[in-house]
C-alpha cells in the first residue's frame, strides 16, 4: 500500500469537511487505502500466473461449465461495487483447465477497475487463449452500488452480460445448452 493513497484518502475524508483528528477517523486513510489496494489488487496478477500451468489432457470434447462463481468489482465511473456471479462455459479441444484456475481468473479480472460488459469480455478471451477451446461462453450477473446507492437507486435492478465465442457464438443449438444449463435458458 503506498502512502500516495494514503494521502489521496486523507484529502478526499478532509474535502468532505470531516477531521481526520476525530478518533473514528484517524486510522481510516490507511484502513482505506489497504483495503482498495486489496480490492485492486488484479493488477498485481498475471494470467500466467494465476494458470500456473494447470492444463491437463482430455479426449473429453463436451462442454465444461462452472455456475455461480462469485466476483466482486469497482466500477471505473464510480468506484462503487458490483457484486454478482460468473457462468463460465468451454468445449475443450485436447486439454481442460483446473477447475480452480476459472474461478482465479474470473477474480483477476474483477480486481481490477472497469465496466461489466469488458470484465465478460476479458474473462471469455483470456479463457480461450489459454486453453484453445472450441468455443467459450460467459455470463456475468451483478448488482451495481451505483445503481443502488446514488442516481435512481433502483434496488433490485440486476445487469446481466454475455459474450460467447467460437462455437458459442456460430451455434445456435450450443449457445442454448449453455444457457439451459445455467438456468438462463
Amino acid at each position: 500500500m503506498s502512502e500516495a493513497l494514503q494521502g489521496c484518502y486523507a484529502q478526499i475524508i478532509e474535502g468532505l469537511g470531516e477531521d481526520l483528528n476525530r478518533d473514528g477517523l484517524r486510522d481510516t486513510p490507511k484502513r482505506a487505502a489497504k483495503a482498495m489496494a486489496y480490492l485492486c489488487n488484479g493488477y498485481d496478477k498475471s494470467l500466467e500466473e494465476v494458470v500456473n500451468g494447470a492444463l491437463f489432457p482430455t479426449n473429453n470434447d463436451e462442454m465444461v461449465i462452472v455456475k455461480d462463481v462469485e466476483l466482486y468489482s469497482l466500477c471505473e465511473h464510480h468506484l462503487l461495487p458490483f457484486v454478482g456471479k460468473a457462468h463460465v462455459a468451454y468445449i475443450p479441444t485436447g486439454r481442460v483447465l483446473g477447475l480452480s484456475k476459472i474461478a482465479r481468473i474470473v477474480d483477476m479480472f474483477a480486481r481490477r477497475l472497469q465496466i461489466q460488459e469488458n470484465l465478460t469480455l476479458e474473462i471469455a478471451e483470456a479463457i480461450q487463449g489459454v486453453t484453445g477451446a472450441a468455443g467459450v461462453g460467459v455470463v456475468i450477473e451483478a448488482q451495481h452500488m451505483c445503481m443502488m446507492m446514488r442516481g435512481v437507486e433502483k434496488q433490485n435492478s440486476v445487469m446481466s452480460s454475455s459474450v460467447m465465442l467460437g462455437a458459442f457464438r456460430e451455434s445456435n443449438t450450443t449457445r442454448q445448452e449453455f444457457l439451459q444449463l445455467i438456468g438462463r435458458g
